[in-house]
């Protein structure tokens, strides 16, 4: 009797949970303007993960346009989180993994769609790999001049 009583609750949160993750990414975008350094980098990294997310959704429902439009925002703020962890020197391996993490994605994502729509989720790839490299260069540049 009390499973009963317990999944309405328990489907009540699951769709309040669902229209809280609509609200999160407007709601990063207002606390990075006003995040600390040390700050923005994580939250850069949970945006773009979000809009990866979004990014999935959409080309599943073929909303084509929408979701090249996430993938432009997953890039963007992959590419701030890289250039906020190496101005503070902080979070740079996280924003690495992160980054590698969404690039794969991408590429599962770019082998369901058809190959009309596959470009720019290659040139997302590459420039998510770009900045891979630029952070993996600042983390290891300084270790490297350290032992000379």
């Amino acid at each position: 009797m009390r499973r009963l009583f317990l999944f309405p609750f328990l489907l009540a949160l699951a769709c309040a949970n669902g229209i809280a993750s609509d609200e999160t990414v407007d709601s990063l975008k207002s606390r990075l303007q006003s995040a600390s350094p040390e700050e923005r980098p994580q939250l850069c990294v949970r945006i773009a993960q979000l809009r990866l997310r979004e990014a999935d959704k959409l080309y599943e429902e073929g909303h084509v346009n929408e979701a090249r439009a996430a993938v432009d925002d997953i890039v963007t703020y992959a590419g701030k989180a890289r250039d906020d962890a190496i101005q503070s020197k902080k979070h740079q391996k996280n924003v690495e993994i992160a980054t590698r993490k969404m690039s794969e994605k991408l590429g599962d994502i770019k082998r369901t769609l058809a190959f009309e729509d596959q470009p720019p989720i290659e040139q997302a790839i590459r420039q998510l790999e770009e900045i891979r490299t630029a952070l993996l260069n600042a983390m290891f540049s300084g270790k490297k001049e350290k032992k000379k």
